[in-house]
């Protein structure tokens, strides 16, 4: 690092902006798949119904984020247009391309990345609420101002980038401190595995691993989350502590953050969060502009005064938004993925603070049958919540899958949410795009006669389980939680 210049952060610049245009696609390709059936003209929640409510507001309430569709109607085809324009982009960035010119070239395609999102996410309501959401947002607003291979990434920019991983998990650290006893007792990864929304199809082995590794995990989770961050910044000693310490520090930094990520991968399902914060964390490793191919650039000590300038101001306007977050991370009512301003910068992360102990399933079920007391109920299966009990769980993440991730928070509510009743309606109508989000619709596209919630408590099978019976969950303590209903009733 030298000065105004990042010159040795070349290679973390193509990580960054490669790695985030790549996120980019899947976020907007998740987004064309889902986004119609669940937010859509005729969704669940009508994205429309939102945007006539915020039309007829005080012009100064304010009541949604920024959006393209506040200005220009929302149809369901501008919404797949946009998508289509996103991956596009997003694309071509993530093939580096846009970057062999000059820096206002990316630029202009991350800040279009990252309104054009911000223009889905303000009206995704519940089903865009997640934390990884502004991470991606707040990811893509710095990715343009990274530059392009012609001269060598800003120091403020890269610094910003260290500022982000630091939120992202030191806040995460400090909002498990703060939140249940599992954390504090080192027993909460006892649990999660196998209550986390969306287990992986390694999520049942990593939860039969011994007590004495599960508390371990715990251990390292902290280490990795309330110290490791902290050593992100020390390659900054480069500017005044000559010799290889400071980079070497800040790498391994990176490294460990890498390595947990790599873990929670291979053992979960959480969309782009863990992709995103492993990208974000090679922000960290510095590669000498004399190795041939990951410099600087041609220019590598030099920055254009206009860039230069440019950068200096983003820098600026990070200090002033960046007050809030930095006063919540020692906040006694730490927020958790809370925004302090319209345009999702500087925000506080964080995930998990409390581990639930049994997993609860809102199992849908269908009956074509006019008596359903006698009826001959069928179960309809969704791509990544565990239903049918044989059944291994899929790996999807980076990909999203929105619908699952609600079913999910259902049992942890006081009552049901309004856009489930409307999704019982659609199964009862079989509408072709709901549907198209299931995994399976017993009925083959027929309308059912009535359709139920049954609730049951599951738990992974142990080894002595699945060798007799050949699942992968045992469920019980079952219960009619929605009585049949159909469209009359």
């Amino acid at each position: 690092m030298d000065g105004f210049a990042a010159v040795d952060f070349g290679f973390a610049r193509e990580i960054l902006q490669r790695g985030i245009a790549a996120l980019y696609l899947v976020a907007f390709a998740s987004t064309l798949n889902q986004f119609r059936p669940l937010l859509g003209e005729r969704g669940l929640l009508p994205a429309p119904r939102l945007l006539d409510w915020a039309r007829s507001s005080e012009p100064r309430a304010q009541p949604i984020r920024p959006t393209l569709f506040r200005r220009i109607r929302y149809t369901d085809r501008r919404l797949a247009a946009l998508c289509w324009a996103g991956i596009g982009v997003s694309g071509l960035l993530a093939a580096g391309i846009p970057q062999l010119g000059p820096p206002w070239v990316p630029m202009l395609g991350f800040l279009a990345l990252w309104f054009g999102y911000m223009s889905i996410s303000s009206i995704g309501q519940t089903f865009y609420g997640f934390g990884w959401e502004m991470l991606l947002l707040e990811a893509g607003f710095l990715a343009a101002f990274l530059g392009s291979q012609d001269q060598p990434p800003p120091t403020v920019v890269i610094v910003l980038f260290w500022w982000l991983v630091f939120r992202l998990e030191f806040g995460a650290g400090m909002i498990k401190i703060r939140g249940g006893r599992e954390w504090r007792d080192l027993t909460a990864l006892v649990y999660h595995h196998e209550t986390q929304p969306m287990p992986g199809p390694l999520s049942r082995q990593a939860h039969l691993l011994p007590r004495w590794f599960h508390r371990g995990e715990a251990l390292g989770n902290h280490f990795a989350q309330l110290v490791v961050p902290f050593l992100l910044f020390a390659p900054v000693l480069g500017l005044w502590v000559s010799g290889p310490v400071p980079a070497i520090v800040g790498a391994a930094a990176a490294g460990v953050v890498v390595a947990t990520q790599l873990w929670l991968v291979l053992t979960g399902n959480f969309a782009w969060l863990n992709w995103a914060t492993i990208v974000l964390a090679g922000s960290a490793v510095s590669v000498p502009v004399s190795v041939p191919g990951v410099g600087g650039g041609s220019d590598a000590g030099e920055l254009p005064l206009s860039w230069l300038t440019l950068t200096a101001a983003v820098g600026a306007l990070y200090a002033a938004l960046s007050w809030p977050a930095l006063r919540n991370l020692f906040a006694r009512r730490q927020l958790m993925n809370a925004s302090f301003n319209r345009w999702q910068l500087a925000n506080a992360y964080g995930a998990f603070g409390t581990v639930t102990r049994e997993r609860v399933e809102y199992v849908v079920e269908g009956t074509e049958g006019e008596d359903h007391a006698s009826a001959d109920w069928r179960e309809y299966e969704f791509k990544g919540k565990p239903g049918d009990v044989r059944r291994v769980p899929r790996q999807f993440a980076p990909y999203h899958l929105r619908l699952d991730w609600l079913m999910w928070f259902l049992p942890l509510g006081r009552s049901l949410d309004d856009w489930f009743a409307v999704f019982l309606v659609r199964l009862l109508e079989a509408d072709a795009p709901t549907l198209a989000l299931l995994r399976k619709d017993p009925f083959g596209g027929r309308t059912p006669r009535w359709v139920r919630v049954v609730s049951y408590r599951y738990r992974f099978a142990t080894r002595a389980e699945r060798r007799e019976h050949g699942a992968v969950w045992v469920r019980d303590r079952r219960r009619v939680l929605v009585p049949p209903v159909g469209l009359g009733g």
